[in-house]
């Protein structure tokens, strides 16, 4: 694979009408990686993937879901934190194997519908859903309905969750690659009711965030190397684990209140995001074969 030099993003053969082009189209329409080394760049919810790797739709402890997405790509880190992670999950907390839900596109990048994340390689969706039994078909991964979670975001569905799923966040949280896991708000509540023990930190890790009902998202810090990389800043909230001033935020009203417009005539919509706006390397990702 050709590596992704230093300034090799201003000489790349991109035509100047490809900045014309909003990201997502730009990116939502790649079919292949980029054939360079791997890197994931730039920030989580901007930036692009090099030398991204598809994880295979079957494993002995996962499958992928939703196969017409193809969003099964990440870093090769992230390919094997996802296959490390489902066999301990299976081990540890007795949880059958992954049905994995979003990763990212071939080149990462922003996505036409969906998340505003998921750009550099180092996200993945796993659903709440153990993975059955036989393998699934593709009209299955296509059409099965994941369990829910919670029945608002103050409420945990009582009858769908179980401590299984309990063990599982944790041992995911634990694992020393994992940068954070977001979940909706009554989930992270549960977890700080159930865990025990005099090191609860991984807590901290466990954040709450609208529109995770079903699935948590775990994010992956930036691999040793990848200087192009952006980590987030490491969670390290008043009490230690979130289970305090944060967990209250996100059962008040604050969270889920419309922000009222400002005073005055109405603005236009910012222009769409383009690859002028993204890190410089991706021009090379989208040049590249």
């Amino acid at each position: 694979m050709a590596a992704l030099a230093t300034g090799q993003a201003d000489t790349a053969p991109v035509s100047t009408n490809i900045f014309a082009i909003p990201a997502k189209k730009l990116f939502g329409r790649q079919k292949t990686s980029a054939h360079l080394k791997a890197q994931a760049i730039g920030a989580y919810a901007l930036g692009c993937m090099a030398g991204g790797q598809q994880l295979p739709v079957t494993g002995d402890t996962w499958q992928v879901m939703r196969l017409s997405r193809n969003r099964n790509w990440g870093t090769p880190q992230l390919i094997a934190l996802i296959e490390k992670l489902s066999a301990e999950a299976k081990a540890k907390a007795g949880w059958n194997g992954f049905l994995v839900g979003d990763m990212a596109q071939p080149r990462g990048g922003p996505m036409l519908t969906g998340h505003a994340s998921h750009q550099i390689g180092l996200d993945a969706d796993i659903w709440f859903t153990p993975m059955p039994d036989h393998t699934l078909t593709t009209s299955e991964r296509e059409t099965m309905v994941p369990l829910e979670m919670v029945k608002d975001h103050k409420t945990l569905n009582a009858d769908n969750w179980s401590e299984a799923r309990a063990r599982l966040l944790q041992t995911v949280a634990q694992d020393p690659e994992v940068a954070r896991i977001f979940v909706h708000p009554p989930i992270k509540a549960e977890m700080c009711r159930w865990a025990k023990g005099p090191d609860r930190s991984w807590l901290a890790k466990l954040r709450p965030l609208y529109g995770h009902t079903f699935h948590f998202h775990v994010r992956m810090k930036c691999p040793e190397g990848m200087s192009a990389c952006k980590n987030q800043w490491t969670p390290k909230p008043d009490d230690g684990t979130g289970c305090g001033k944060e967990l209250a935020y996100w059962y008040s009203d604050a969270p889920w209140t419309p922000h009222k417009p400002p005073p005055g005539p109405k603005r236009p919509p910012p222009p769409p995001l383009t690859l002028a706006g993204l890190p410089a390397e991706c021009r090379a990702v989208i040049a590249a074969p």
